[in-house]
């Protein structure tokens, strides 16, 4: 049998180097049925996009059908840094705060204008007092002196009381200081109506705004109709023995009086809240008294320190002292009888342990005192 012709199976695939049209040799692989359709791309599987080997697919509507480049994707709007938004919130409501106080002085004034204010029957306004005369008083009370206050809630919340306190510093800045410290500083917000010597109301301007601060007369009358109104009343017993003594007897109280203020107390029923001022014996140290000037000028005593009067209105500028006012415990008075504001043993002895206590605070408060001025 002769031998078959043994017929290569790629007999028409052309040999040697030669390559057909739409292919070469180490090209893509062909296709198993010539004329099917290519092979449709591999998704990959979800959590494999981006992983080596494998490319996430382009959406067809990343690339236009045009062939033009694609426009890039906008940029993100810029948001505020939290910085800028808080700047810019106190920057508002500084503004609101600005308005509001000049809407607030324009009402104030419309009020003054029109007289639609109320002064109660001592001359007290209260309107006028919260929004001008504290105002005026407070960069004193706070950056001059740099009064410290301990014990102000010893004062009642509402009803009446009685301030007991020391009198010193030639001029009676204690007095507008324990005001301010009082009206600050109580968790009610109270006003201290204080007792004025005579000599307050004599004096032109004065007299008027002492009316407005809401002080009245130092005498038994007016203090016990505060006090039955329920108002806060403040007395210094020493007087001008205590404001015009000399320096060298600084911080020893002179004598309280005839205790006319406990006889008070006792018949309003008030309690008797004791007040130390640590500083005001030095902002004029006195180191004498010409009691010529002082007959001739109608005056109590007329203060000579080592500023005045050699240094003629400069020498009235009061030292920059450190102030400390505390409030004591209150001594209560509504467990007496009626009949005991008559009693001269009883007003002795109340008198003296307010004296005694007021002594024995300054002591103290001079022994923890660093310095005069810090």
């Amino acid at each position: 049998m002769a031998d078959a012709k043994v017929i290569p199976f790629d007999e028409d695939r052309p040999r040697g180097g030669s390559t057909r049209a739409g292919g070469a040799r180490g090209g893509a692989p062909r296709s198993g049925r010539r004329g099917a359709a290519p092979p449709s791309p591999v998704t990959p599987l979800p959590g494999q996009a981006g992983q080596a080997g494998h490319e996430s697919p382009v959406p067809a509507s990343s690339a236009p059908a045009d062939g033009s480049a694609a426009s890039p994707p906008p940029e993100p709007a810029d948001v505020p840094e939290p910085a800028d938004v808080s700047e810019s919130a106190d920057v508002s409501e500084r503004a609101d705060g600005w308005e509001r106080r000049i809407a607030g002085g324009l009402a104030f004034l419309r009020r003054r204008i029109t007289g639609e204010y109320e002064v109660d029957e001592f001359g007290f306004d209260e309107e006028l007092t919260d929004q001008v005369l504290m105002s005026l008083l407070r960069p004193l009370y706070e950056k001059y002196f740099r009064v410290e206050v301990r014990g102000v809630e010893n004062i009642p919340a509402e009803g009446g009381a009685l301030v007991v306190a020391n009198h010193s510093g030639t001029l009676p800045l204690d007095g507008l200081m324990m005001q301010v410290a009082v009206h600050d500083h109580h968790p009610a917000g109270r006003h201290l109506r204080l007792l004025a010597a005579d000599l307050v109301f004599m004096l032109p301007v004065v007299s008027e705004l002492a009316r407005k601060a809401g002080h009245t007369l130092a005498c038994a009358e007016d203090a016990e109709r505060l006090l039955r109104r329920g108002e806060v009343v403040g007395v210094m017993p020493e007087g001008f023995k205590g404001i015009g003594k000399p320096f060298s007897e600084r911080y020893k109280l002179q004598r309280f009086g005839r205790g006319g203020f406990v006889s008070t107390a006792l018949r309003a029923g008030v309690p008797i809240v004791p007040c130390s001022i640590v500083g005001a014996e030095e902002i004029y140290p006195m180191v004498g008294n010409s009691r010529t000037l002082a007959r001739l000028l109608g005056l109590p005593y007329f203060p000579i320190t080592p500023t005045f009067p050699w240094l003629g209105p400069l020498g009235a500028v009061p030292l920059p002292t450190k102030w400390t006012i505390q409030f004591g415990e209150p001594i209560p008075t509504d467990g007496y009888a009626p009949e005991a504001a008559e009693d001269p043993m009883l007003m002795f002895n109340l008198t003296d342990q307010v004296r005694e206590q007021i002594q024995h605070t300054l002591y103290k408060l001079l022994v923890r005192r660093r310095s005069v001025f810090f």
